[in-house]
């Protein structure tokens, strides 16, 4: 009987010892990250038969558990990958957002668009006096050089997400490196063990994989062996039981300023798909440069580009001081083509810009599968086929320029890419600007009639400046005709009049509105010293507010305008979920730590309860011994 008693009250002294161990080991890693409580499971041990019944023979202790929820693991790790990659996404936005919203003239566009216009409306009202034209030149070049300020940030916030695309990428590799080798240490350790959790291990090995979700999505399947199985992207296998792959980084085909993520197998770099590596850190750098950062760059480039070639167009209808036809006023930049570096044929693409009004902010893709092209506009994958050039597609021209091209060759074109970089003034003397018009319409005084002659347009593309020095007269030979004299004209007779109507020679156009009667002459001439005309700095002037962007519904201000519209959305929108995942995160961690973190108020009452239940034991076991003395004492 004393062995027996004895027996039940070592058990029972025993599970109270590895009870008080267990409650100290969670109070003492209470604020470890990643820790999961940890308690221990016992059960009885088989019982004795006897005359008089089955007697018990105390307890044992079966393991050391984890108070661990796999499903609330799994959401607090997807609720974190989610917060991660928003709240990554928003700290980029945040940067472009100041950067085109700025208002204080020093490095927003919309300041200096507006004093460059202003620069333009003082030529108009001084026309002849240089020192507005020379207002107007430095004008311009403040103008230039705040696209390529806004550009130059911007290649520098590029620059910043290759580098952390980088160190990302890098972390990952290291992390599953990690959950290899706990993979192993956990199987080596449950093994010796003979099949006991080794739970710190595997608290470990989970903080690891909620690291590595925070830096992206990955799937996790345990094994049968309890290892992880670690995927990512479309499957790929991070992490096979001791095994850990890697990934790496790789310089863009088409583009060799753009990183790209690929996948190492067999010594070989696999790019993976952008779009399935989402969530995480390295999922709001990849989304914030392909759904903003080459927007916001692209629309910029739009502005730029339209403004200097729609003001180009208009400065050429213009004539400078020095009586000659205006030539370009601004410097644009031609779109970007690069050939993949994987191409097996020598085809060279062209690309020239050729309406302006049609020009969009989005990159294109040009693939050739041997027999036809297609051609795909990436901000909305419209793609179209065609089998030969040139084609003209979104106001750009495109033709193979030399060579040829092998099926599976690849372009990347991208219009407008290099738009605000590259934008530059053209002129640098003053009496370039083409600030009057080349022609000039008369009517004489004797003329009896009511009818008046406009001051006539310079007609696109403007015509050889030869055409506009020879002299045109318009006669009247009834009040519904008139005949043709000079040269270049042809000298049509009995021309048909209708009042207001378009009347166009030698690459001009004028109307005559009223009742010219018979006899009445007007006469279309070359500007002879019209250094005090405005005619075309007003029409350059006008393009500020002239809807010719965007198929002709956005001004130079309201396509920049756009720009800052939908890059403050998505900032705003980024806040507010970012925000809202925060305490989605928030209340997921506290439904986990609920159940599998360490209450420090309950590990206390755990110490008394262990506490007590050690010290009755060890009443059982005084008892037990005072029994076996008191049986010695009687054999004497």
């Amino acid at each position: 009987m004393g062995n027996g008693i004895f027996g039940i009250g070592l058990s029972a002294l025993n599970a109270a010892q590895t009870g008080l161990l267990v409650t100290a080991h969670n109070i003492s890693n209470a604020a470890t990250s990643g820790y999961t409580r940890q308690q221990i499971v016992q059960s009885t041990n088989q019982t004795q038969l006897t005359s008089a019944g089955f007697i018990g023979q105390g307890m044992k202790v079966d393991t050391v558990s984890r108070a661990y929820n796999q499903f609330l693991t799994n959401q607090v790790s997807q609720a974190k990958t989610e917060s991660s990659q928003l709240d990554t996404y928003y700290a980029q936005m945040q940067q472009i957002d100041k950067l085109l919203s700025d208002t204080t003239g020093q490095g927003g566009l919309a300041p200096a668009l507006q004093d460059f216009f202003g620069s333009v409306q003082n030529v108009a009202t001084n026309p002849s006096d240089v020192p507005s034209r020379q207002s107007m030149l430095s004008g311009a070049e403040v103008l230039v050089r705040r696209f390529q300020s806004l550009d130059s940030r911007l290649d520098e916030i590029e620059d910043g997400v290759n580098t952390q695309i980088k160190s990302s990428v890098s972390l990952i590799n290291t992390l599953a490196g990690q959950i290899g080798k706990l993979n192993e240490a956990i199987g080596r350790a449950e093994g010796a063990a003979h099949g006991q959790p080794a739970n710190d291990l595997r608290d470990q090995r989970d903080e690891l994989v909620a690291q590595l979700n925070q830096e992206a999505r990955v799937n996790v399947v345990e094994q049968s062996d309890g290892a992880y199985g670690i995927f990512i992207g479309t499957g790929q296998p991070l992490v096979m039981g001791t095994q850990a792959f890697q990934l790496a980084t790789t310089t863009s085909p088409t583009d060799a300023g753009r990183i790209e993520v690929a996948y190492v197998a067999d010594g070989n770099n696999i790019p993976i798909k952008e779009s399935s590596l989402d969530g995480g850190k390295l999922g709001g750098l990849l989304q914030f440069r392909s759904e903003s950062l080459d927007a916001a760059r692209n629309g910029l480039g739009r502005v730029a580009i339209g403004m200097a070639g729609t003001f180009n167009e208009q400065h050429r209808l213009g004539q400078d001081m020095n009586g000659n036809l205006g030539g370009d006023f601004f410097t644009v930049p031609s779109p970007s083509v690069a050939a993949s570096a994987k191409n097996a044929g020598s085809g060279i693409i062209a690309a020239e810009i050729t309406g302006y009004g049609a020009l969009t902010a989005s990159d294109y893709r040009l693939r050739y599968d041997g027999a036809n092209y297609t051609l795909t506009r990436l901000n909305d994958n419209v793609a179209q086929t065609f089998a030969t050039f040139p084609q003209t597609v979104d106001g750009v021209h495109l033709d193979l320029a030399s060579g040829t091209l092998a099926a599976g060759d690849e372009f990347l074109i991208q219009p407008s890419k290099n738009g605000a970089g590259q934008i530059a003034v053209a002129i640098q003397d003053t009496s370039m600007i083409a600030v009057a018009a080349p022609i000039h319409t008369d009517s004489p005084l004797v003329n009896t009639g009511t009818g008046r002659i406009s001051p006539g347009t310079v007609n696109t593309p403007p015509p050889a400046d030869a055409n506009l020095k020879e002299p045109v007269t318009l006669t009247f030979t009834s009040a519904n005709t008139f005949d043709v004299s000079g040269n270049g004209t042809g000298n049509p007779s009995g021309v048909a009049f209708t009042s207001g109507g378009a009347i166009s020679y030698n690459g001009w156009t004028v109307q005559i509105t009223g009742a010219p009667k018979p006899g009445d002459t007007f006469s279309i001439g070359p500007n002879t010293n019209g250094v005090g005309d405005n005619r075309n700095a007003l029409l350059l002037g006008a393009l500020q507010s002239n809807n010719t962007l965007a198929g002709g519904t956005a001004s130079y201000q309201s396509a920049y305008g756009q720009v800052v519209s939908q890059i403050g959305n998505k900032t705003r929108e980024l806040e507010v979920t970012s925000t809202a995942q925060t305490n989605v995160v928030s209340q997921t961690q506290a439904l986990q730590q609920s159940e599998s973190g360490v209450n420090l108020d309950e590990e206390a009452a755990n110490l008394l309860r262990y506490q007590q239940a050690y010290q009755a034991a060890s009443k059982v076991i005084q008892t037990a011994n005072n029994m076996f003395d008191t049986l010695l004492a009687l054999a004497r």
